[in-house]
Formats: C-alpha cells, sequence, structure tokens
C-alpha cells in the first residue's frame, strides 16, 4: 500500500498559529492557558526551521475595534470594548522569541489586504480572519507553489485555531504533524482525535531528530 501520510521532511513547512503576545504573555488581555510554558518550544522550532532553510509562515489574528472582522464568537467582546490583536498595537505582535529581529513589526495594512509580508529568507505572516489558517488566506496557493507537502503545526489554544486548521489541511490532502508540546491547550483526547485523522504527534526533541536527518531516507 502507498503511504500518504508520513511526513516528508524534505517538503515540510512550519506553520505557527495566533503567536501572539495578547495570547501568550502573562498578564495579557486574551493569556492562553499554558501558552507561555509552550513558547520556548515554539522558539526551538522556528530556529531549526530557519537553521535548515525550511519555510516558516506565522498566522495572525488582527481585530479591528468595531468588530467588522472578527469571528462570531469573539465578536461582541470586540464591539463591548475589548481591545485584543488590535492592528497597530503591541499585542498583535508576534512575541519577541519568534521574531527573526527584534524591531520586527507586522504590517496591519497590508496583512489585512490579504498579502502575505515577507520577514526573512522563505519567512511570512500571514492574516486569517477566522480561526482556521486556510479560510480566506493566500496559504494554500503559496504552499503549494513552493512544493510543500507536509506541515508541522505549533501555536495556541488547540480547541480553537490549531484543530480547525488541521482539518482544514487534512481537507486539502497535506501532511500533519503536530507539536504536541508547542500546542497550548492540547488534551490527549483532543490530539487523539487528530491521529485518527492521520495526523502525527511528535513532541518537540523528537521534531528536531527528524527535520535534519538525510533526505535521501525521508
Amino acid at each position: 500500500m502507498k503511504d500518504y501520510l508520513s511526513p516528508e521532511r524534505q517538503k515540510a513547512a512550519l506553520l505557527t498559529i495566533d503567536a501572539q503576545r495578547d495570547f501568550i504573555l502573562p498578564g495579557a488581555p486574551a493569556t492562553v492557558s499554558g501558552s507561555s510554558a509552550a513558547a520556548p518550544q515554539m522558539r526551538h522550532l522556528v530556529e531549526a526551521f530557519r537553521a535548515h532553510h525550511a519555510p516558516i509562515i506565522h498566522m495572525v489574528r488582527l481585530y479591528r475595534c468595531n468588530g467588522s472582522n472578527v469571528d462570531l464568537c469573539h465578536r461582541a467582546l470586540i464591539e463591548a470594548g475589548q481591545r485584543i490583536v488590535m492592528p497597530g498595537t503591541l499585542g498583535a505582535e508576534l512575541i519577541d522569541d519568534l521574531k527573526p529581529t527584534c524591531g520586527l513589526r507586522l504590517q496591519p495594512d497590508l496583512l489585512l489586504d490579504g498579502k502575505l509580508q515577507e520577514i526573512g529568507p522563505k519567512e511570512w505572516i500571514c492574516y486569517k480572519p477566522r480561526l482556521s489558517a486556510f479560510f480566506q488566506t493566500p496559504v494554500e496557493e503559496h504552499l503549494k507553489s513552493l512544493d510543500i507537502s507536509t506541515i508541522v503545526i505549533c501555536g495556541t489554544d488547540f480547541p480553537a485555531s490549531p484543530r480547525s486548521t488541521v482539518y482544514a489541511a487534512a481537507n486539502r490532502d497535506f501532511r500533519l504533524v503536530l507539536a504536541t508540546d508547542a500546542i497550548s491547550g492540547a488534551t490527549d483526547a483532543g490530539l487523539d482525535e487528530m491521529a485518527q485523522i492521520g495526523a502525527y504527534l511528535m513532541p518537540t526533541d523528537q521534531l528536531l531528530e527528524w527535520l535534519p536527518r538525510n533526505r535521501a531516507a525521508a
């Protein structure tokens, strides 16, 4: 039988999901439980993909203060005055540990216009208007233009954006790897559900060993 599920390291890209200050830093307005503990593993993965010249896309949310582009589960909060990942604010920025340069800032107008912000060799930021990284974004087309077959996922709040992204990626026939200790909010039951649809589950240490292996043996 042909293997359609095993990750292909020579065709792998890393997606970080909502790795933004408002969702991760202690005391931030929308801190997701467990995200600060997962952040060091996210950093290790980003550094490894950079070192191996493998593509990285940072998926971010940007909530306009009038709530016009906000998903329904958060819209009422934003309309009531809650300020989370607002364009141009520090809270919307990637956490410092993931930035290729310390002075990097998001370009909200570019991102909200549906364009990728290039921040380094084979590294981009992309705005997503809903939970899934693939809903009304250029990500699928961009990954396919790079001949990517395999997506490694890390980020915040597993039950929301990471889970939605996994299902969307599976529907597009990408091979999937979840960095189990680099995703906040992941439960054993939730991860088992992802494995049932063909996603590989690997802790960061295992991924760091897998990525640089002889590509002929992939």
